[in-house]
């Protein structure tokens, strides 16, 4: 039995033009032609063409895989071990990237394209992606979360290390403000209050004061924030929740 060039493309997985390049080159040069010239296959050449592909899938280049097939001093075993020793080395190479790429990936979760050791140098053993996960479940669908992604995936090792060092200011003066007992409703605390949402808006996303009063609920209802906060100064996540709903309360009607 013989079958048509469209026959055989498609249960062979391949296509005419390939059967076609396969004929014009002379790997695969089908047995018989039908009486208007049409390339007709038998069983022998389906066999040669079920070899053809199966060294094309161990990536061998067409030269070689005709000289497999046709050159009767060739040793499969010689090219096949040679195949094996690159594959092998296309192996260890894929992997190298995707472990290159997978480390990327982890570096630009939260936007922070740093390597460990920056990483390290900027934010000392506070892990900033520590609630990764948990931040993109809560708020991963926001206009605000979006923002701060595309924001700090811009940012260089420079950029963290003045928006560090700007937070940190911000928080041994609004330390010193407590230690001093200055009310959170006094013109200080709302003013510090104030510099708290515009550094959030200037570096992650446009924080407005309704949001900004969601935020100071969290750090006194959240412990992870209450001990953040408490570290500055004993008092001041509830000290600054009240300054923060002063300020709102003074910028909006």
């Amino acid at each position: 039995m013989d079958y048509s060039v469209g026959q055989v493309a498609r249960f062979a997985g391949v296509t005419v033009r390939t059967l076609h390049h396969y004929d014009e080159i002379g790997l695969l040069v089908p047995g018989e032609r039908s009486q208007a010239g049409h390339r007709r296959y038998g069983d022998a050449d389906l066999d040669r063409l079920q070899r053809i592909l199966f060294y094309r899938e161990l990536g061998f280049p067409l030269e070689e895989v005709a000289a497999l097939l046709d050159d009767p001093g060739a040793d499969p075993r010689a090219h096949l071990r040679r195949r094996h020793e690159l594959l092998t080395a296309r192996i260890e190479k894929l992997q190298k990237m995707a472990a290159a790429v997978e480390h990327a990936m982890e570096a630009r979760r939260m936007g922070i394209d740093l390597t460990p050791e920056e990483r390290f140098e900027v934010f000392g053993d506070d892990d900033p992606e520590q609630y990764a996960e948990e931040a993109e479940q809560r708020w991963g669908g926001t206009g605000a979360y979006a923002e701060s992604q595309r924001r700090a995936a811009r940012y260089t090792k420079a950029d963290w290390q003045r928006m560090k060092a700007e937070s940190d200011d911000w928080g041994v003066r609004y330390a010193a403000l407590v230690n001093e007992a200055e009310p959170p409703t006094g013109a200080r605390a709302m003013d510090l209050a104030e510099e708290h949402r515009r550094h959030l808006s200037d570096w992650f996303y446009d924080c407005p004061y309704e949001m900004h009063r969601g935020l100071a609920a969290m750090y006194v209802s959240d412990q992870r924030f209450t001990d953040f906060y408490e570290a500055l100064a004993p008092g001041t996540a509830a000290h600054l929740k009240s300054a923060i709903d002063a300020n709102a309360a003074r910028h909006t009607p």
